[in-house]
């Protein structure tokens, strides 16, 4: 389908966007099983030839709790070398011990907006869970490295539904305090909706979080996740979290489904004239090739009708 889709720029949007591929974490963490080394390595490789500048590699969590992450230490001198950003997440101070010990440049921490999913996530309030991050931010910090916050919940929470905008404002805030160099807003159960997205934003920037150091993280349980990035795009958000063929959940979160797909955010992007370096044909072939890997179709409309064969 030569020409399309066709680009129809809007100027009031940005004129380019980082995108911050998570497939290889936070999609693979998902699986019911491991994926061997050698094909989550190879994983890494191709996305970063299809263009993808930001590639979260792996996550130095205890293997106990996240045992299809469990060969980081493998995993991620195959890949260190790759001219791209390879952030990976740290729990702690262990975590972070493991990631600079090999040579991680970029770490991020992992937060909740709610005290039920801090619970059930870290085993700890929110607070405790902040408390527990701020020595890890500020050795990180101190060791030169990058260092992103994640922030869970941010629009909803399977035990206790909606969450209030200051709520999440104060979590957010105390995460930028601590120093993170961005913070990412998640919709980990995919109840996000535009409005609700444009609110919390204005109120972040009402409490001084900028919006440059705001990412934006949606699933698409409710198919709302092109449309809040829209809604944040037109907020002035530059980095949007996805995940090549959409894989991925949440292992704390049943409710939670798939991440935006990689190739409909580049879809939609493409089509408004936004830059993002990305080929999408190669990154199609690659979420192709990863669903081959896994035994299942990619869950990526984009991936499926551009892979369709008469």
């Amino acid at each position: 389908m030569s020409g399309l889709p066709m680009t129809v720029s809007d100027p009031a949007l940005p004129a380019r966007v980082r995108i911050h591929e998570v497939g290889a974490r936070d999609g693979l963490q998902n699986e019911k099983t491991a994926v061997p080394t050698d094909v989550k390595a190879e994983f890494v490789r191709r996305l970063a030839a299809a263009g993808l500048t930001t590639i979260e590699a792996t996550s130095f969590v205890h293997p106990k709790w996240v045992p299809q992450l469990a060969d980081a230490e493998e995993l991620f001198p195959r890949v260190r070398d790759l001219p791209v950003r390879l952030p990976v997440l740290v729990p702690n101070e262990r975590g972070l011990d493991r990631a600079l010990a090999l040579g991680a440049r970029e770490v991020a921490v992992f937060a909740s907006a709610t005290e039920s999913f801090a619970k059930a996530n870290l085993n700890r309030t929110v607070d405790e869970a902040l408390a527990m991050f701020e020595p890890t931010v500020i050795r990180a910090i101190e060791s030169g490295l990058k260092v992103r916050g994640y922030l869970s919940m941010c629009f909803g929470d399977p035990w206790e539904g909606a969450v209030p905008v200051e709520q999440v404002v104060r979590v957010t805030k105390a995460l930028a305090d601590m120093g993170c160099d961005e913070l990412s807003l998640g919709d980990t159960i995919g109840v996000a909706t535009p409005g609700h997205v444009q609110a919390l934003l204005t109120a972040l920037n009402e409490a001084g979080v900028p919006t440059s150091r705001i990412a934006v993280h949606f699933h698409d349980t409710y198919g709302q996740a092109l449309s809040n990035t829209l809604a944040a795009l037109r907020h002035g958000v530059t980095t949007v979290d996805a995940s090549a063929g959409g894989l991925g959940g949440c292992p704390y979160a049943k409710s939670a489904t798939g991440n935006l797909a990689t190739e409909d955010l580049v879809w939609m992007l493409d089509g408004l004239g936004i830059e993002t370096g990305v080929d999408l044909a190669a990154l199609t072939a690659t979420s192709v090739w990863m669903a081959e890997q896994l035994g299942r179709p990619s869950p990526s409309r984009t991936v499926r009708a551009l892979s369709h064969k008469e």
